[in-house]
């Protein structure tokens, strides 16, 4: 097995554009990082920047134009619709709305048990494994039987999670998964990510657009503007003591509850921006 349990490699993801002779939006521009086993890697940006497309790009959802996605050191940027869904017991996924994600018409239980059943796992073992995965995101054992409509944002988005860990995948790729919650709410589902990381060595690329999350969270931070990576490194240096203009700017834009400290951000964001940083 390779020491990096993920390796994106000079990545290019290109959509066409309608219109003759146009030439294709190109998203991601060479975009290189690596995730090691057990480790959370954060990709924070705007709207637009890109990070959701890597992430997209990770779970074979976005065409890779140029470059390689290796996982465990065998390249996945071009595998089969088949070869994906023998993947997806190793590399997982959480979204963002936690609602939308989960089918309404069914009952927890099946949701849980969808993704074992697809793997050929045996009813009473997937029943079992249901029941597991309730307890590890501290859901009552009576959620199986309840539809998603049932249950608040933060439940649903337990629930997503407990989805995602069902096959006891390696990998899981979240997509701004706290970004739809309230604060309390993100606080909890975060410690929720922690707890399952440290007691199960599952790694995460963690997708955000709110440096705070991410801080939070991450061992190593990547940052994006435009489709390229434009700050890589250690989480806490780059979250508290970034270097490129574009960071300094994403951590002046996070509020903060002293509003003498507020205003002297707001101010230094004001001075970069006519900078054109």
């Amino acid at each position: 097995m390779s020491e990096r349990l993920l390796e994106v490699d000079d990545v290019v993801v290109d959509y066409p554009v309608k219109g003759l002779r146009k030439k294709p939006f190109r998203a991601l521009n060479g975009v290189s990082l690596d995730i090691r086993p057990g480790e959370t890697v954060g990709l924070v940006g705007e709207s637009g920047s890109g990070k959701t497309t890597l992430g997209r790009a990770v779970l074979g959802l976005a065409p890779v134009t140029g470059g390689a996605i290796r996982y465990n050191g065998r390249d996945i940027s071009g595998l089969s619709r088949s070869e994906r869904r023998k993947l997806a017991a190793e590399i997982q996924v959480v979204f963002q709305d936690p609602y939308t994600s989960l089918n309404p018409s069914l009952t927890i239980e099946q949701i849980l048990v969808e993704p074992l059943t697809a793997q050929d796992v045996a009813k009473s073992d997937a029943t079992r494994r249901v029941r597991e995965l309730l307890d590890q995101v501290h859901l009552p054992s009576d959620a199986g039987g309840r539809l998603p409509r049932e249950f608040s944002g933060g439940q649903r988005q337990r629930i997503a999670i407990a989805r995602a860990l069902a096959l006891s995948p390696q990998l899981i790729v979240c997509d701004e998964p706290v970004s739809a919650l309230d604060l309390s709410t993100q606080a909890r589902v975060l410690r929720l990510f922690e707890e399952i990381q440290n007691r199960t060595g599952v790694a995460y690329l963690f997708v955000s657009h709110d440096l705070a999350v991410v801080r939070h969270l991450s061992h190593r931070v990547a940052v994006m503007y435009r489709g390229e990576i434009v700050e890589w490194g250690d989480g806490d240096q780059v979250t508290a003591r970034p270097q490129h203009p574009y960071t300094q700017k994403l951590f002046l834009a996070a509020p903060v509850p002293d509003p003498a400290a507020q205003r002297r951000r707001r101010a230094e964001r004001t001075r970069l921006l006519a900078d054109g940083a």
